[in-house]
């Protein structure tokens, strides 16, 4: 790192003019990229996926996009039993059908009288339109209603709901886009920064984690050319390569202005610092790249693409920290750290470094104690994430206001269950009897009502409609999708969100836990090289997924069970979390806690190596780091704060899992866990065997006989390594 330091330095004009060309070039992409992503979900070669392309090739309508429901109300004296009014009633449907070329199904087409409620006063029908991609697709509740009043009997009234409908209300908002969560976040990271450096060096981390994302975005433009990119990767890019551009030249800023203080100038203390930082950056990096692998190797196209865009954000940002922040540093740095400093007040070791100096004592005072309890608050959340269920929120928890609640109000107080805002197709192969079909699937256990239009024919096909009694993202629901699998015709394909949900789970997350245990493996040989340790990074990598898994289980307390969905965002409980958002929330948040991970403990390395102690290597560790550590997640947490305003709930429960993630990592694990984890530890945490060292091509930390004291006062274990 020394070497390459020296050359970046060299050639201090040549990397500004090429930083600026490629910033200018990513501002120009950043612009125009958003017509080159793609909002599709496809998932081919699941059979729910291909049932639903199926559904729409054949029929035009329908797919994995739940359909729209219209509730109608009769006026006071009427019922849809009165002469004339079942023909009156199929006028506002036929409406439908003819202008916006949708397929529905009601009470007047099929008779059935679990259309109907039991006064006879209301009945609802299912309207299915086109399948509209990705988010933010066309509200067509508006129009529906808009069509349906003038055909309506005298004095009805008509109210269309649908879980797209309700999670695009009004009372959703519009949200921000992604320029003004980018600005919010930044403005957020500059106050941390301003308080962090006390000077106008606070810039300089900004100014960087700018660049980085402008360049970001021309490297996704350019990958957008090769595959296909979905939407949800520039709100990732965008925000989450700020805040790790920032972590990145904190680390490095920080360690320059300790070389500062020590007396070296210019060049030479730039160079001292990536020496140290630099390579902190680079592991720090590596381990962000790893966790996206999960992404990466998914047989599902969107999340691989939310992969390799994600793998962008810490190679564009090492190369930002490594290139151009030494060159601003060396040339501007001393002049912007105004209010010059003393040397004294510059060391973490006064003030703030005082304070974790004095944190880490305490904590290996009361270590057991303290490695106990945050092991206990971890592993009961992490334990919590095992309740975790998969699939599309329930209507329960969309917005509370707006028409399409409104309509989910009327359909409840008329005594439907809202399993008929989630219905399945099916679609039966030439030589199945529909209405055979129908009678026997309407038997299935959790079936409300089993249509089969005699018009519902295509290319020697028949579509049926099962209306399920319990939404799809119950656990209800899906095991009546499961058993309706079951029970259909041999050849038959079983479409619709729920069905395809499924499929999604058992591809994503039945080999999950092989694709855990080889990030897992692959991390860990990463970070003995860079510990020079064998149990250290052990010890890493299982805080690590222990972190990890107390997130996710914070997330499914807040969000599926409602213990902070209702008063945070005045939303009920999901009952279920969207299928692809516990997976991206690993494969980010592993990588982000791994960099706190390296950051706090690369410093203790260093300073063990210095002076031989295990205590002063957790006291010096923390005091060089606590504040780093705390100021990066605090200013990560910012931009995922700002990601949280956005209006669709699936966004909001990514961003307030990573956020927790985040605070939980910075807080309970690092500040806590981890000095205490590493003083009970003692010498083992050291511990390098030769045959190790030599495999590595580091030094070695040799055995020591047992009885030999610790500097702590504990004694070390039999092969425990010695103090240096």
């Amino acid at each position: 790192m020394t070497r390459f330091a020296t050359f970046v330095l060299r050639h201090k004009l040549l990397v500004v003019l090429a930083w600026l060309a490629v910033a200018v070039a990513g501002g120009f992409a950043a612009t125009r990229i958003e017509d080159r992503l793609t909002p599709d979900f496809a998932q081919p070669g699941l059979a729910g996926f291909e049932a639903n392309q199926t559904l729409q090739r054949l029929y035009g309508t329908g797919g994995d996009d739940p359909p729209l429901v219209a509730v109608i109300g009769l006026p006071p004296g009427k019922t849809v039993d009165d002469p004339g009014m079942r023909e009156a009633i199929a006028r506002p449907f036929a409406a439908v059908a003819e202008r916006l070329q949708a397929r529905t199904l009601s009470y007047p087409d099929t008779g059935d009288r679990a259309f109907v409620s039991a006064d006879g006063r209301t009945t609802f029908g299912i309207v299915y339109t086109s399948p509209t991609s990705g988010f933010g697709g066309d509200d067509l509740t508006g129009p529906v209603a808009q069509i349906m009043r003038p055909a309506l009997p005298p004095g009805a009234t008509v109210q269309v709901t649908g879980l797209e409908a309700l999670s695009e209300s009004e009372a959703a908002g519009e949200g921000v886009s992604v320029f003004v969560e980018v600005v919010v976040g930044g403005v957020g990271a500059l106050v941390v920064l301003l308080v962090v450096f006390g000077s106008v060096l606070a810039v300089v981390p900004l100014v960087i984690a700018v660049i980085s994302v402008l360049v970001s975005f021309l490297a996704l433009y350019g990958l957008t050319g090769v595959t296909d990119v979905h939407m949800i990767v520039q709100y990732v890019v965008a925000l989450l390569a700020l805040g790790v551009a920032i972590d990145y030249s904190l680390l490095l800023v920080t360690r320059w202005r300790e070389e500062r203080a020590r007396g070296h100038k210019g060049d030479a203390a730039v160079i001292r610092a990536m020496a140290t930082a630099g390579r902190s950056v680079v592991v720090s990096g590596g381990a962000v790249g790893l966790g996206l692998i999960a992404m990466m190797v998914l047989p599902v196209p969107y999340l691989r693409s939310v992969g390799y865009g994600g793998a962008l954000i810490p190679l564009v940002s090492v190369l930002a920290v490594l290139t151009l922040l030494p060159v601003v540093l060396a040339t501007a740095g001393a002049r912007m750290d105004r209010p010059r400093r003393t040397a004294a007040s510059a060391l973490p070791g006064a003030s703030g470094g005082r304070r974790w100096q004095a944190w880490g004592r305490l904590v290996i005072r009361f270590r057991r104690s303290v490695l106990a309890g945050t092991a206990v608050l971890l592993v009961a959340l992490g334990c919590a994430a095992f309740g975790l269920r998969l699939g599309e929120p329930q209507s329960s928890s969309l917005p509370k206001a707006g028409p399409a609640y409104e309509g989910l109000v009327s359909l409840r107080d008329a005594g439907f269950p809202t399993g008929v805002l989630t219905p399945m197709d099916v679609i039966l192969p030439p030589g199945v009897d529909p209405e055979a079909e129908a009678a026997r699937l309407a038997r299935v256990p959790g079936v409300l009502t089993v249509a089969a239009p005699a018009d519902w024919r295509a290319n020697g096909t028949a579509l049926l409609a099962v209306l399920p009694e319990a939404e799809s993202g119950t656990e209800a629901g899906r095991r009546t999708i499961t058993e309706v699998r079951r029970t259909v015709a041999p050849g038959a394909q079983v479409a619709g969100e729920g069905a395809q949900s499924i499929d999604f789970v058992d591809a994503v997350y039945g080999s999950f836990p092989a694709m855990l245990a080889l990030i897992a493996v692959v991390t860990y040989l990463v970070l003995v090289r860079a510990f020079r340790s064998l149990l250290l990074p052990l010890k890493a990598v299982l805080l690590n997924l222990l972190s990890v898994a107390a997130a996710i289980g914070a997330m499914v307390l807040v969000w599926q069970y409602g213990y902070g969905s209702d008063p945070i965002f005045g939303l009920a409980a999901t009952g279920a979390l969207p299928e692809f958002i516990p997976v991206m929330v690993f494969a980010f948040l592993y990588g982000l806690s791994m960099d706190y991970e390296v950051f706090l403990l690369a410093r203790m390395r260093e300073e063990y190596d210095r002076t031989g102690s295990t205590t002063a290597a957790i006291t010096y560790g923390l005091g060089r780091t606590g504040r780093l550590v705390t100021s990066a997640a605090l200013i990560l947490f910012l931009a995922l704060v700002s990601l949280a305003a956005a209006p669709e709930p699936e966004v909001k429960i990514f961003a307030t899992g990573l956020g927790v993630g985040i605070l939980l990592d910075a807080t309970v694990v690092r500040a806590l866990l981890v000095p205490a984890f590493v003083s009970v530890m003692g010498r083992w945490n050291w511990w390098l065997p030769t045959w190790a060292a030599r495999l590595l091509r580091v030094p070695p930390t040799a055995a020591v006989p047992y009885g030999r004291a610790e500097d702590d006062g504990e004694r070390a274990p039999i092969a425990g390594p010695p103090a240096r």
